[in-house]
């Protein structure tokens, strides 16, 4: 039986393994009445992503998860990320841990990012007073992790309060950080093999049954091709050659670093290369392992009231999606957009690297989720002026 009201409710759901389920709504449970739903977002992202900020972006927003992760070290808590922002969900009785560690998150991201981090945390009870609801599932892309799947529109009404600024969380003082330990960004860019990183946003418009028939038809499509379609190659990402601002900024908390400083840690991050291409299993650590699981654990594909996905697929093939995705939106089934690059970013969240269930984030390096975000909400205005 589920523990509906304490912590373990998340623990107990029983994974699935196989993401062409994701739309068979009994592997769905509704959150427990007493807990919150907490959300974010890097307010102006799409002026800090113009500027080639996409990484800081990225970073600000996987510093969420991080954070709380850290803070509530013996919960297992249901959460996504959404490439400039993440949500999580949480027992009502730690509100006030989440509240704090994620205004010293949002305190960081000013401070060293310059980036401001939304925060809004809101009672599930709320939500379901507008006749919405969060429903959660368990998806398992390995042995080592799952990720958690959210349906029932209370999610993405949560995101649509945070941006009318309502249940806001205020920032901690100047100065005041989150624990972000784990938090990584050491991986250069990942060049797409294919031709094209494209990363995918759909959401139901009218019909919820056609929509889930939508959903399965552009699944079967994209299973059906014979390409890989993981943004990272079989080997794993390689590290960055240089050392990386953001991960001083990350154990540091602070912008820059001593010049050196920065050639200690570039001839690190030069070492790590050089080890990866040998491969050798060093004090303890297989690096081989370790690789396998990040390809094996990385989260390219979600659903939070929506399918989001970053593929790396063909012209033709992106193609074929966008035909058929305003084929469907012209028929009522969704709303979509999608947006195309030549690589993808990893954020990491590694609590230990002798452990298995270290999660990585993708999302595509050139906008992702942010830009096919902003046409998805060109699609909906369109047809409202339509309409």
């Amino acid at each position: 039986m589920l523990n509906r009201s304490g912590d373990g409710f998340y623990r107990a759901l029983v994974p699935f393994d196989s993401f062409d389920d994701v739309m068979q709504r009994d592997l769905y449970r509704p959150l427990p009445e007493d807990w919150i739903i907490a959300v974010t977002d890097v307010s102006h992202s799409t002026k800090a992503i113009e500027q080639g900020r996409y990484r800081d972006v990225n970073t600000a927003g996987a510093a969420v998860l991080a954070a709380i992760s850290n803070a509530l070290p013996d919960l297992h808590l249901p959460s996504t990320f959404g490439g400039d922002g993440a949500s999580i969900a949480a027992p009502g009785a730690r509100s006030s841990v989440v509240k704090d560690t994620l205004g010293r998150t949002a305190a960081w991201a000013e401070d060293v990012l310059d980036l401001t981090l939304r925060v809004a945390v809101i009672p599930v009870a709320d939500i379901r007073a507008q006749h919405l609801d969060v429903l959660v599932a368990r998806f398992a892309p390995s042995s080592n992790v799952s990720y958690a799947m959210f349906a029932g529109g209370g999610l993405a009404w949560a995101e649509r309060e945070l941006k009318e600024g309502r249940y806001i969380v205020p920032r901690a003082p100047f100065g005041v950080s989150a624990d972000l330990t784990g938090l990584s960004c050491r991986f250069a860019p990942i060049d797409t093999k294919n031709g094209i990183i494209l990363s995918l946003i759909v959401i139901s418009r009218d019909d919820p049954a056609f929509f889930a028939e939508t959903i399965q038809e552009l699944l079967q499509t994209l299973r059906s091709n014979d390409l890989d379609l993981r943004p990272l190659p079989a080997e794993g990402p390689l590290p960055a050659m240089t050392g990386d601002y953001l991960d001083h900024a990350i154990k540091e908390s602070r912008r820059k670093m001593p010049f050196a400083t920065w050639v200690a840690e570039s001839r690190r991050a030069v070492l790590a290369w050089v080890g990866a291409r040998s491969g050798p299993p060093i004090e303890g650590f297989d690096e081989a392992r370790f690789r396998r699981e990040l390809v094996e654990n990385t989260d390219y594909r979600k659903f939070d009231d929506g399918l989001r996905m970053t593929v790396d697929c063909s012209s033709e093939l992106a193609n074929a999606i966008g035909a058929r995705l305003e084929e469907a939106q012209r028929r009522g089934a969704c709303f979509f957009g999608t947006h195309r690059q030549k690589a993808a970013n990893l954020t990491c969240y590694v609590p230990s690297p002798t452990r298995a269930d270290h999660v990585h984030f993708v999302d595509g390096a050139s906008g992702g989720y942010a830009f096919a975000a902003a046409n998805l909400k060109r699609n909906v205005a369109s047809f409202s002026e339509d309409s």
